[in-house]
């Protein structure tokens, strides 16, 4: 892309609030350059000059490249090879009269020393409350080290609680983790979060389409939602209100045709309500990260089945099971009388014995059976 075109689109990234439909089919139509000449002169249609004329005199694109660029970060448009074309895609399946904001980004402004469609090829998004529960925070730690051992990219949005837990786990583990802000590169939010966004775009990537210095906004946050959504193979919500930005997230996810994911939590915690209403909406209950890389990975890739604990019972017959169940837990008894609390025929009850006394479970005493004391 030329240094003219780049120009035009950091210029038309700030002119509209995101995302804008009617400046992006502008673009298409008349390429970027000629777009931002047009919307500055306010040569538009009366809803696209609408929705420029408060910004359309502001230009101060060369500063916000050259901040990027101190930054080490760039402009990422659909004109270069590092667009994630297939992430953005579902969008066009979405109804927009019940959906108006279900566009992809004009443009996004990337920090870090990966790429948008490398990442985007096996990401999971794990999101939740602010006001996690150390339950939840363990368990988004857990997700996010599992999901980096299948090399599977933790995709969040920065904030306190479930997101902070996801993002620090991934990147203690060596994994690679993107967040995906709802204001300009260069605005930290939290602000105590400062530390880990900036190690964060070392060694992630940072992805905002809101241009730099542009302050966090309630509905930015909701707007933002859709891009965590689209940029991952599905959707985990650990912990949720009932009212809050992760249910957003997983609603977007679905509209995409992504999967949804919910840890479940304890009945009385207020913080895993959202959870629980999204698996009554029949979101996919995970918990452990092998059922979610089930969801999003190759053809063939289950996970394996949970270890469960062994007991020397589990291999028994049916006919084994009841004689054992009849032996009384201290004493002894006969064929006979074992017989008659088994309900089998006292013919059928002596094999089922000599394999239960080849177990080690049972053994014979003067004509009595008992059972077996374990050793300690």
């Amino acid at each position: 892309m030329s240094d003219e075109a780049r120009l035009a689109f950091a210029y038309l990234s700030r002119v509209a609030e995101p995302p804008c439909p009617q400046l992006a089919a502008l673009v298409r139509r008349e390429g970027p350059v000629e777009a931002a000449k047009l919307v500055k002169a306010g040569a538009v249609d009366a809803d696209l000059a609408r929705r420029t004329e408060a910004r359309r005199d502001i230009n101060t694109a060369a500063e916000d490249l050259h901040l990027l660029a101190r930054r080490g970060g760039r402009l990422v448009t659909a004109d270069d090879d590092e667009w994630p074309l297939l992430s953005f895609t579902g969008f066009a399946g979405v109804d927009h009269r019940a959906r108006p904001e279900a566009h992809p980004p004009l443009a996004l402004w990337v920090v870090g020393p990966g790429r948008l469609d490398d990442m985007a090829q096996r990401a999971v998004a794990i999101v939740g409350t602010r006001a996690a529960t150390s339950y939840g925070e363990h368990v988004a730690a857990e997700l996010a080290a599992g999901l980096v051992e299948r090399d599977v990219t933790v995709v969040s949005g920065g904030a306190y609680g479930i997101d902070g837990a996801a993002h620090r786990a991934t990147l203690g583990t060596d994994g690679f983790t993107v967040a995906v802000l709802a204001s300009g590169i260069d605005v930290p939010y939290p602000s105590g979060h400062t530390a880990l966004l900036h190690r964060i775009g070392q060694e992630g990537l940072l992805v905002s389409e809101y241009p730099p210095s542009v302050r966090p906004a309630r509905h930015r946050f909701l707007t933002r939602n859709r891009l965590v959504a689209a940029l991952s193979g599905a959707t985990v919500v650990v912990e949720a209100g009932v009212r809050s930005g992760a249910a957003n997230t997983a609603a977007w996810a679905r509209a995409l045709g992504r999967a949804v994911c919910a840890v479940p939590g304890p009945v009385t915690s207020a913080a895993s309500v959202g959870c629980h209403a999204l698996l009554r909406d029949e979101a996919n209950l995970v918990t452990r990260a092998a059922e979610i890389v089930e969801l999003i990975g190759h053809v063939g890739e289950l996970a394996p089945d949970e270890v469960r604990p062994e007991s020397m019972l589990d291999g028994l017959s049916e006919a084994e099971q009841r004689v054992y169940d009849a032996m009384p837990a201290r004493g002894r008894r006969t064929v006979d009388q074992i017989a008659v609390a088994s309900g089998l025929p006292p013919t059928q009850v002596l094999g089922p014995l000599s394999m239960l006394e080849v177990c080690g479970l049972v053994s014979r005493v003067d004509g009595y059976w008992r059972l077996c004391r374990p050793k300690p």
